[in-house]
């Protein structure tokens, strides 16, 4: 195991406009880079035509890189296909909701299809037999931010009814009734009369299938991973870079990949992670993905791709680029890499730029890598085994997330509803210096924290409900957002009051919900009135609600606060309820964050998980490892913000891995622009 940590780039010797190895070594070697990924985009370099190889360049990086000391991640080149492929093997090329694709971008094959994926695994071995057993190989990357792309040929098609009939125990009528298919003579009486999904109107079957697609990820991942395994040391680890859904950004729970499943095929989990910067540089893109790769394995993870200078939009003000690096860090990452090492100088992504810009001379980007790569090659070793202990989990699903994009609760859009919520309650949280984790809602180890947040659970069995009412009445707290216990795992809504199984946690139940809409154009309720005694809820008199509300009722709960609304005034917007040992809450609406920010200001002091951390918010951000080789605390405190911040200092007593200052509890330094500090502390 490697006891330093990795900092690096992606390289792309095979896109260079001239001979420059060599330079490009020396520079990386002046900012202390340790690492690089290589390979995994360069198919139709690698085999020019079918059966004809040429490594040359491959072995010529490794090897170079292995002189200088380098560590090489040698990706599987499978996410984009030579032309000769397309050209004589038509039938490779991915189907979609769209059709069959013409060759051109990466990522439109069908991945599934056993004629690439005979010729992917002969490349691969031919790869790996050649490369595996050099010394400074230390990781494979198989394929490059694998999702399912909406695949849907026939091959597809088939193996979900073969899916489906495993699942229902070929008993169609079984299926029928669950999806709900006489609506509009949807039904099906014959598996050979099996319709198309892809123009279903039916979100059940819609839904059942994107949940396929997405253990077709899982599957095609482990195939490659069996393959690599046929090679590999076992010191090499075995990765994919996940991304999450983007919105010209990384945002939220990605729909097309279950990274929970599928992280359990790798050894480690990897993670793509960009975002905006300059004055928009918030760090909540960074830890965001950073506590999903965590918590995937429960260990630190690797940022494969984060951005150097990127678009002109992103380029890093000065100190920017060192910020987020750390901030990676403090959210657990045991290795950071930037997307790329030069910028490009042909083709889609040439304005994506890299640590050097097209004249390949050092620049204030570079410059400033080279000073985080000499502070890491100093303390960069007391991170790599750190863990968290976080006393609070956000618990999310993916099937809830597609089910959402069926039954949107506000005016349809392309992007993924579900992450609106997760976001809004997840950035609030981040601002509030609150540290999570974020788990599956099948994931076992719920149990084990004090504050469960649930946001928009929409699909879900009923066992799965039914351990979060046990969760609370043996003592846990959750939180749960509107929406959530309307549907079983088919998206078939329950004929019970809502919301169903957990209304016996939360104490209320609704039976109407509304737009809060009440004056055209308006789509807001101008107040909110909190309940008399609620004074730690008192600032939000005046909140506005959005897009949903749900009308709840008490029934053994207490209102929190209900809306200020001619006919919908006597019901309650959130609400309170004891159960058991436990506590839950339900929240019946969709709130801005600075409104969430009271909510949950409350919820975290009522249930105990409140701490001196969070009397400071952004823009300073405290995060905190637990350096499980020197038994010690790291403090990292951040300055997200272009002016100097005052900053309390809550531990008993801490040094500065940087100045080598001590502090005690409640003294207080300057943190100057987009600047940070870090303080180990003992336990």
């Amino acid at each position: 195991m490697l006891n330093h940590f990795l900092y690096g780039s992606a390289y792309y010797y095979e896109y260079l406009p001239y001979e420059r190895l060599d330079e490009d070594i020396k520079m990386m070697k002046e900012a202390n880079i340790n690492v690089v990924r290589i390979g995994e985009s360069t198919w139709s370099t690698y085999e020019p035509q079918e059966g004809k190889f040429d490594f040359s360049k491959l072995d010529k990086v490794i090897d170079a890189m292995a002189t200088a000391h380098i560590n090489v991640i040698l990706g599987t080149p499978t996410y984009a296909i030579p032309t000769w492929m397309a050209k004589k093997y038509p039938e490779v090329m991915l189907t979609d909701k769209s059709g069959k694709h013409q060759y051109g971008a990466r990522q439109l094959i069908d991945f599934t299809h056993p004629t690439f994926k005979f010729l992917a695994e002969r490349i691969i071995r031919k790869m790996l037999k050649r490369t595996s057993q050099k010394p400074n190989v230390i990781g494979f990357q198989v394929d490059n931010e694998t999702k399912h792309f909406s695949t849907s040929s026939n091959n597809v098609y088939i193996a979900f009814q073969k899916w489906l009939k495993n699942r229902f125990d070929s008993n169609l009528d079984q299926l029928n009734a669950e999806f709900g298919m006489d609506y509009w003579s949807n039904r099906i009486n014959a598996w050979e009369d099996f319709p198309p999904i892809n123009s279903t109107i039916n979100g059940s079957l819609g839904s059942a299938f994107e949940k396929f697609q997405r253990t077709l990820v899982t599957a095609y991942l482990q195939w490659q991973v069996n393959i690599v395994n046929d090679y590999k040391r076992s010191d090499q680890f075995v990765t994919n870079n996940f991304d999450l859904e983007w919105r010209d950004q990384s945002f939220g729970l990605n729909a097309a990949v279950d990274i929970y499943k599928t992280s359990k095929v790798l050894t480690d989990t990897a993670i793509d992670i960009y975002h905006p910067t300059q004055s928009h540089l918030t760090g909540a893109e960074i830890a965001f993905g950073g506590d999903i790769a965590r918590s995937t394995k429960d260990k630190p993870y690797i940022v494969m791709e984060t951005e150097a200078q990127s678009f002109k939009n992103w380029v890093p003000y000065p100190g920017q680029l060192r910020l987020q690096a750390y901030s990676h860090i403090a959210s657990g990452a045991k290795m950071v890499e930037y997307w790329h090492w030069h910028s490009i100088h042909n083709s889609f992504e040439t304005y994506w730029k890299g640590l050097l810009s097209h004249d390949f001379k050092p620049n204030p980007v570079y410059n400033e890598a080279k000073k985080i790569g000499a502070e890491l090659q100093s303390i960069g070793s007391n991170f790599v085994n750190s863990t968290k202990q976080n006393r609070i989990a956000i618990v999310v699903s993916n099937d809830s997330l597609t089910s959402v994009d069926w039954f949107p609760f506000r005016d349809k859009s392309e992007d993924h509803q579900y992450n609106d919520v997760l976001r809004n309650y997840y950035d609030t949280l981040y601002k509030l210096n609150t540290e999570v984790d974020i788990l599956p809602i099948d994931s076992p180890k719920i149990f084990k924290y004090d504050l469960l947040i649930v946001p928009m659970l929409y699909s879900a069995t009923d066992g799965q409900l039914s351990s979060l009412n046990q969760y609370v009445h043996e003592g846990g707290n959750i939180v749960y957002g509107f929406r959530s216990g309307f549907t079983n795992e088919n998206v078939k809504v329950r004929t019970t009051v809502q919301p169903g199984i957990i209304s016996k946690a939360i104490g209320a139940e609704y039976e109407l919900f509304v737009d809060p809409n009440q004056n055209a154009g308006t789509n807001e309720v101008e107040n909110l009135v909190t309940v008399s005694g609620q004074s730690e809820l008192a600032d939000l008199k005046n909140a506005a609600v959005h897009d949903w509300m749900e009308l709840l009722t008490v029934t053994t709960g207490k209102i929190l606060a209900q809306y200020n609304h001619d006919y919908w005034g006597k019901y309650a917007a959130i609400t309170e309820n004891k159960y058991g040992k436990g506590k839950a809450f339900y929240i019946g609406s969709f709130f801005d964050q600075k409104d969430m920010k009271i909510i949950f200001k409350y919820i975290l002091k009522k249930t105990g998980v409140w701490s001196n951390r969070q009397e400071q918010s952004f823009p300073i951000i405290n995060k905190r490892l637990i350096d499980s080789v020197h038994r010690n605390h790291l403090d990292f405190y951040f300055n997200y913000s272009s002016k100097p911040q005052k900053v309390i200092f809550y531990s008993s007593e801490g040094t500065s891995l940087f100045t080598h200052e001590n502090l005690h509890n409640q003294d207080t330094f300057i943190l100057k622009p987009w600047d940070l500090q870090i303080f180990s502390t003992s336990f």
